[in-house]
């Protein structure tokens, strides 16, 4: 089970034109702003990602404007996070062996970065509604390699349910209006 003070979000290169071709892009940013909002009620940092930003463009402006208020975006050049030195410091800095992991494009630097963290040793799970590619197809075949490499595969509100235990109290209030 997931516990919070072992978990941190991932969010790969949700940016530019790109990041509204995508098959299911109002699902993808509906749920990611859901995450956002979210990770700061159990306190699980957030690393977020952006391709060759001054090629490909920003995070989206919904999407970035929850994150910046507590975390900034690290520019990356390879297709997995993990090959990124700045990443890789702090996700290790962090200490957390839980990732979460979510953005697009599921087949290529989604699929990467979880393949160079399942070979660190850390538990990943995607979060498969958050999550997306160009092409249906392509999303589903990404997330059965990951499933096949070891990944496990969760979705917004059971992985939200999951950290919360129970239902009740502020946090739970909540989470509730957020997934609304």
């Amino acid at each position: 089970m997931l516990q919070s003070t072992e978990t941190i979000l991932v969010i790969v290169d949700v940016q530019g034109k790109l990041a509204r071709i995508m098959s299911q892009t109002e699902q993808l940013h509906q749920r990611l702003q859901v995450l956002a909002q979210a990770m700061p009620l159990f306190d699980i940092p957030v690393l977020w990602l952006e391709q060759l930003p001054d090629k490909l463009g920003h995070t989206s402006p919904e999407l970035a404007t929850l994150l910046q208020a507590y975390t900034q975006p690290i520019a990356k050049q390879h297709f997995s996070g993990w090959q990124c030195d700045s990443f890789r410091q702090q996700l290790q800095a962090s200490g957390r062996r839980q990732v979460l992991l979510a953005g697009i494009e599921t087949h290529i630097c989604v699929y990467q970065t979880c393949c160079d963290l399942l070979n660190e040793g850390l538990e990943v799970h995607v979060i498969a509604d958050a999550v997306d590619s160009r092409h249906q197809q392509n999303r589903v075949l990404g997330l059965q390699m990951m499933q096949q490499r070891g990944a496990w595969l969760t979705q917004t509100e059971s992985l939200l349910f999951e950290l919360q235990l129970q239902a009740s109290g502020e946090r739970f209030r909540q989470l509730l209006s957020l997934l609304k």
